[in-house]
């Protein structure tokens, strides 16, 4: 059975979106979760990195070519809104929002790792 090739990045993704390329094997994307260290260990997206929103700039600059596809979550909208600001002013033009963030991600059963993470 062929999976058929995943939509392109939109501004704001579902996290079906999302979920579609990860099954297609989609290899060219970061997933971003800017809530606090201590909020990712308990709990975040299976292959999601922790670049809380102070470390932002930082961490896209040593980590990310600018044309990479970036999806991103935060404990609000206004704070995954305030990472992608700050990443669309470093140059990066392939962000998206992760519609949600993790309790939709959870609420749609999909995988999760950390301390909390609820095995299925």
């Amino acid at each position: 059975m062929l999976i058929p090739i995943p939509a392109a990045l939109q501004a704001k993704s579902s996290v079906y979106d999302l979920k579609e390329r990860l099954d297609w094997g989609e290899p060219a994307l970061t997933i971003i979760d800017v809530r606090s260290k201590e909020a990712f260990n308990a709990c975040h997206i299976t292959g999601a990195v922790s670049w809380p929103l102070s470390q932002m700039n930082d961490q896209a600059a040593l980590n990310l070519n600018l044309v990479r596809d970036i999806y991103v979550y935060g404990a609000s909208d206004q704070e995954s809104a305030a990472a992608i600001a700050s990443l669309n002013r470093a140059g990066y033009r392939n962000v998206a929002e992760i519609k949600g963030g993790l309790t939709a991600w959870k609420v749609a059963g999909f995988p999760t790792e950390g301390a909390a993470a609820v095995v299925a």
